[in-house]
C-alpha cells in the first residue's frame, strides 16, 4: 500500500483496476481514493499505465474540437482516431442525448 489516506480529501485509498475510455488497462500497483477518485501511484507505474494504453490504441484519443454551425444547428467534428475507435461511419445513424449539463453521449 502506498499510503492510507488521500492527500486531497482525506478519503480512504483502495486498490483498483485502471481503465481508459471504458477499456480495461489491467491491474497496477496503484490506489484510488474511494471518496474523490484521486489516483496515487509512482512514476514507474504511470509509465506502465501509459504503455498499456498505447498498446491498446487508446493513448492520444482525447482531443479538443470547436463547435461549429451548419444552418440552424450546431456541429462538432469527431477526429478520425475517435471515429475509428467507436467504428463510426459516414451516413450512419446514431443517437445523441445529454447526460447531465456537461456531458453528451453518442450511441452507435
Amino acid at each position: 500500500m502506498i499510503q492510507d489516506k488521500c492527500d486531497e480529501c482525506g478519503g480512504k485509498l483502495v486498490e483498483n483496476d485502471f481503465s481508459m475510455f471504458g477499456v480495461s488497462l489491467g491491474k497496477f500497483p496503484a490506489e484510488v481514493c474511494s471518496k474523490c477518485g484521486e489516483e496515487v501511484f509512482t512514476e514507474e507505474t504511470s509509465a506502465k499505465i501509459d504503455e498499456a494504453a498505447k498498446e491498446k490504441g487508446l493513448y492520444g484519443l482525447a482531443a479538443s474540437t470547436t463547435v461549429g454551425a451548419s444552418g440552424d444547428s450546431l456541429d462538432i467534428r469527431i477526429s478520425k482516431k475517435v471515429a475509428e475507435f467507436v467504428n463510426l461511419q459516414k451516413g450512419q445513424t446514431v443517437t445523441v442525448h445529454p447526460e447531465g449539463r456537461n456531458k453528451i453521449v453518442i450511441t452507435v
